[in-house]
């Protein structure tokens, strides 16, 4: 009886390695319109706010974004009696661990402006911090690609009219970023008009604002149903954290970038030569012991490949595959099935 099952030697296995990019758009109807707010989820510890792609009571809503407002400690603004101080400090040192590290002295380091952290330079102690949803940038943001728009409108609307625009790039950053944090790359955050915005984090998928970004414009209020019209600074130090958030939800006009999936495969080259798989494990392969493919002995054999297995050395299947079109083997005949596994 002829085998059915084949070695693979070294020559018939591969590896690959593709990137693929995907267009994420945010706009600020869904973060802020769409959906009279019940896509939003505020908690009960009131550290920060989710924001969904549809009602949260519905089974097909999908997590977009996480948003909150912090300080650091050595914040001018920190106080004692400011709402919540205890909890945006403990936010502000719980990203800056996990984003900026620690320095010799096992002390927290203070997110960088430029980056270049041992040049000292201006610090962002202040901060809006977007933590956006593995779901959207996969392994992470694509490089040069971030992008927020922030309208300036002195209202609690989607509707952002004539006003005032913010437009935040990671210019350059395809080129020229940053590898000095324990979260891997970032780049900077610049506005159209150059000023340092904050930083973005590709493989963590956060993006850092800095107050100075809401600051350089007096005349920008946060506004929120529960606590009216605030300066940022007004907002940040006595206001809840989930009505900062609403705040700013409601300046949200639109945010694209484009995410990156790796793609590893392994490539199986199974190679049928003119002699291999003349037999069949389907049991309608046979009928009273005679094959049904032949009539006599003495015909050529045949057979039918509909379906490929892959086998562990210790004999236990791992993948199967079928074939779109059955193929014929016949002597006459050589075929070459590539089987390609994705991860």
């Amino acid at each position: 009886m002829a085998s059915i099952f084949k070695s693979f030697s070294d020559d018939d296995m591969a590896k690959t390695e593709e990137i693929v990019h995907e267009s994420v758009p945010i706009t600020g109807t869904i973060v802020s319109g769409t959906y009279s707010d019940n896509n939003i989820k505020n908690y009960g510890h009131g550290m920060f706010q989710s924001v969904y792609d549809y009602p949260i009571l519905s089974s097909s809503a999908n997590h977009i974004f996480d948003t909150t407002f912090a300080y650091s400690p050595r914040s001018p603004l920190s106080s004692s009696t400011n709402t919540q101080n205890a909890k945006k400090i403990n936010l502000y040192n719980s990203m800056a661990q996990q984003l900026a590290g620690y320095d010799i002295t096992g002390s927290i380091l203070e997110f960088d402006e430029d980056g270049d952290i041992l040049a000292g330079g201006t610090k962002i102690r202040e901060a809006v911090f977007v933590n956006f949803s593995r779901l959207l940038y996969k392994d992470e943001i694509k490089k040069g690609t971030f992008q927020l728009q922030l309208g300036g409108n002195n209202i609690y609307t989607s509707s952002f009219g004539n006003g005032l625009m913010i437009t935040i790039n990671d210019t350059g950053s395809a080129t020229n970023f940053r590898t000095n944090s324990p979260a891997g790359e970032y780049g900077i955050l610049f506005r159209t008009t150059g000023q340092n915005a904050g930083l973005v984090y590709y493989q963590a998928g956060i993006a850092v604002l800095t107050s100075s970004l809401f600051k350089d414009y007096p005349n920008m209020q946060f506004v929120s149903q529960s606590d009216g019209a605030k300066t940022f600074d007004e907002a940040l130090t006595g206001s809840e954290i989930s009505s900062s958030c609403d705040a700013f939800r409601h300046r949200w006009y639109n945010s694209q970038f484009s995410n990156t999936v790796e793609i590893n495969s392994s490539i199986y080259f199974c190679r049928i030569n003119h002699s291999d798989f003349f037999y069949s494990s389907n049991p309608t392969y046979v009928s009273a012991s005679k094959i049904r493919v032949k009539n006599v002995t003495a015909d050529t054999p045949i057979s039918y490949i509909s379906t490929v297995g892959l086998y562990s050395a210790d004999g236990e299947m791992i993948a199967v595959g079928k074939l779109s079109e059955i193929l014929k083997n016949t002597p006459s005949t050589e075929l070459i099935i590539r089987a390609r596994l994705d991860f």
